[in-house]
């Protein structure tokens, strides 16, 4: 069935404003499963990939972080080369599952080192072009007809409507599932979610996974990845978000079981960190940084991109990691080869996705 504009505000598009709206009963939908379903969770306040995905093999990196690295004894070692931060070891047997793979040297193509810019170029899919109000994922829905029987088709977690689902194609902002016709969730498998607002999210996600009421598109994000002070290495202010992360997509994945063969969550940051630890014991905003794909099509247990290199020479102006993959031509290739999108020029306006650049982290 096709769901007007007004249908979806009476039914769903009202829990914009949160509980004080009663919980709707929710109307019949053909059964889902099979559908593709992309997860976005965005780590507001540009990670340090070079913490997240560790380029333990050179030592070029402990010379330039002599408080601040991961020693190698503590790094979860992925290839000889990358290792996991330490809080991220419950995504160790994920990544040697092959349904995990890390992304490195990935950002804007030209150096943003303003949060709210980049932020907004990374979401509307049109970095350095200010002044585009629409998101890349509702560009997708709106060019992609074939799953608009429901209101739950693109779902967002938090208080407001995120950029990157901004636009004419409906989208639902959630801030709990029980507003919306739905009980307490109980995780499948043993799972068990860290308490906060990144597990919180991951675990209504995959109730409405579950619920078959046809989710194609969702997205969360969470704060506190700008460390600039005590930034901290194996323990400290940035290891303790890394293992909420970490927790939260285990448990996301044990959660839905045979059900992740038909879902990709995306990690996404809108930038890096300078390569060199500054004097608070921090690092400044950068350039490049590292993203993860996790789900049945990813063509995991790899680290994909072109490594540049963390020698001063390598360094994009001398100081950060220089970006080698374009972020869109990740985004483009989940769209393309894991939801189908097939007019990629209209969802990323003045920049043509090429094949021969992309990643290579969904099995074709």
């Amino acid at each position: 069935m096709t769901i007007s504009r007004r249908d979806f505000a009476k039914s769903g598009g009202l829990a914009l404003a949160g509980a004080a709206f009663a919980p709707y009963r929710l109307p019949p939908f053909p059964p889902a499963r099979g559908r593709p379903i992309l997860v976005c969770l965005f780590q507001r306040g540009a990670v340090d990939g070079l913490t997240m995905i560790v380029p333990h093999g050179d030592p070029v990196y402990y010379r330039e972080r002599p408080r601040i690295a991961v020693p190698q004894r503590d790094v979860v070692d992925l290839d000889g080369y990358f290792g996991f931060h330490p809080r991220l070891a419950a995504l160790k047997p994920l990544w040697d599952s092959k349904c995990l793979a890390a992304i490195h040297a990935i950002g804007p193509p030209s150096v943003m080192r303003s949060h709210g810019d980049a932020q907004a170029g990374m979401e509307s899919g049109t970095p350095g072009v200010k002044g585009t109000q629409e998101g890349w994922l509702n560009r997708y829905c709106r060019h992609d007809r074939t799953h608009q029987d429901t209101p739950f088709r693109a779902v967002s977690f938090g208080p407001e409507p995120p950029r990157i689902l901004a636009g004419s194609a409906p989208s639902l902002a959630i801030r709990d599932l029980r507003t919306h016709g739905f009980g307490a969730p109980q995780p499948a498998n043993g799972a068990d979610y860290p308490r906060g607002r990144l597990g919180k999210a991951l675990l209504e996600i995959a109730q409405l996974i579950k619920a078959d009421v046809g989710l194609q598109v969702a997205f969360a994000d969470e704060t506190g990845w700008d460390t600039h002070v005590n930034q901290g290495g194996t323990e400290g202010q940035l290891a303790g978000r890394l293992g909420e992360l970490g927790q939260a997509l285990a448990a996301f994945s044990r959660d839905l079981g045979e059900r992740m063969r038909d879902v990709v969550v995306l990690t996404m940051s809108e930038f890096g960190r300078a390569v060199r630890e500054n004097g608070s014991s921090g690092t400044d905003h950068g350039h490049a940084t590292a993203m993860l794909v996790l789900g049945g099509p990813v063509h995991g247990g790899r680290v994909l991109g072109k490594w540049p290199g963390l020698d001063p020479a390598q360094r994009f102006e001398g100081r950060d990691l220089a970006v080698t993959t374009d972020f869109r031509d990740l985004f483009a290739e989940l769209l393309a080869r894991h939801l189908g999108a097939r007019d990629l020029s209209a969802i990323f306006p003045g920049f043509t996705p090429d094949p021969a650049r992309f990643p290579g982290a969904i099995s074709a």
